[in-house]
C-alpha cells in the first residue's frame, strides 16, 4: 500500500546558516512530497508487494535535544517509540519514520565515516515499526555524503540528505524488516546502485542533476530495477 512518511526533526533546525534551517526542512519535504508515483520510485514496483506510492504526513515531531547531542542507534529507535507512545505520531503499519538530525548532533556509530543513513525496525504491539536515521552532513566531512560541492538547490548537505533519504526509502519498502529482498552478498536494492547517478545534465550553477521533482532539480542515486534485465536506473 501507500507508504506514510513521518518526520522527526532532532536538534537545532533553526540555525542561520547551512542546511539545518527551515529552508532546508522545506527542501526535504518537497522531495518526499513528490517522489511517490514518480518514474524513479516506481522502480520499486518491480519488487513484490510494493505499490510505488508515498504520502508525506503533515504530522511531524520537533525535538531540540531531549537525549543529548550524541545519539546511539538505540536512541534513534527510542525517539520513534516515544513519538508514537506520546500520541504525537500514529502507530502505523504502513509508516516509515525518519529521524533527521541537525549538524549540532552526532550519531555515535559512524555517521559520515561509515554511512550517511540507515534503516531498521522494531515491534510495537502488533505493528512492525519501520524507521530510518539520516543526519545533516554539513561540515568538514560533507564530501563523504555529498556527490558534488555545488548542488542543484544550492544546499550541498540538504541535497545530499535527499539522495540518502531516497536510498533508505527504497530499501525500506523492499526490505522492511530486514528479511526482504537482498542479493546473495547481502546487498539491498539501493546498495546495488550506491553513488551511481546515470545520465546527468549540468545546471547553470555548474551542479549536476538527473531528475525533476516538484519543480526542483535533484541528483539522486540510481535504484536497482528488478525485472528480466536487472540494472541500475532512474525509471
Amino acid at each position: 500500500g501507500t507508504v506514510h512518511v513521518y518526520l522527526i526533526w532532532y536538534g537545532d533546525w533553526n540555525q542561520a546558516n547551512g542546511s539545518d534551517t527551515p529552508t532546508g526542512q522545506a527542501l526535504i519535504r518537497t522531495f518526499l512530497g513528490n517522489v511517490g508515483g514518480s518514474p524513479y520510485f516506481n522502480i520499486n514496483t518491480t519488487y513484490p508487494g510494493v505499490s510505488g506510492l508515498v504520502a508525506l504526513s503533515s504530522m511531524e515531531v520537533t525535538d531540540t535535544g531531549s537525549l543529548g547531542a550524541t545519539l546511539t542507534d538505540a536512541n534513534v529507535q527510542s525517539l520513534v517509540s516515544t513519538a508514537i507512545s506520546s500520541g504525537k505520531l500514529p502507530r502505523d503499519t504502513n509508516g516509515l519514520y525518519f529521524v533527521l538530525t541537525s549538524t549540532n548532533v552526532a550519531e555515535s556509530s559512524g555517521f559520515c565515516t561509515q554511512y550517511c543513513g540507515w534503516h531498521s525496525w522494531f515491534p510495537k504491539g502488533k505493528v512492525a515499526v519501520k524507521f530510518s536515521f539520516v543526519g545533516d552532513p554539513s561540515g568538514p566531512m560533507v564530501k563523504n555524503c555529498a556527490a558534488q560541492s555545488v548542488s542543484p538547490n544550492r544546499d550541498v548537505a540538504g541535497d545530499a540528505m535527499a539522495s540518502t533519504i531516497a536510498h533508505e526509502l527504497t530499501e525500506t519498502v523492499t526490505d522492511p524488516t530486514l528479511k526482504g529482498w537482498r542479493t546473495a552478498r547481502g546487498e539491498e536494492n539501493a546498495d546495488r546502485c550506491a553513488w551511481q547517478y546515470g545520465k546527468v545534465h549540468t545546471l547553470p550553477s555548474g551542479a549536476y542533476a538527473n531528475m525533476t521533482l516538484g519543480s526542483r532539480e535533484w541528483l539522486i542515486q540510481l535504484n536497482w530495477v528488478n525485472d528480466s534485465s536487472p540494472h541500475c536506473g532512474l525509471s
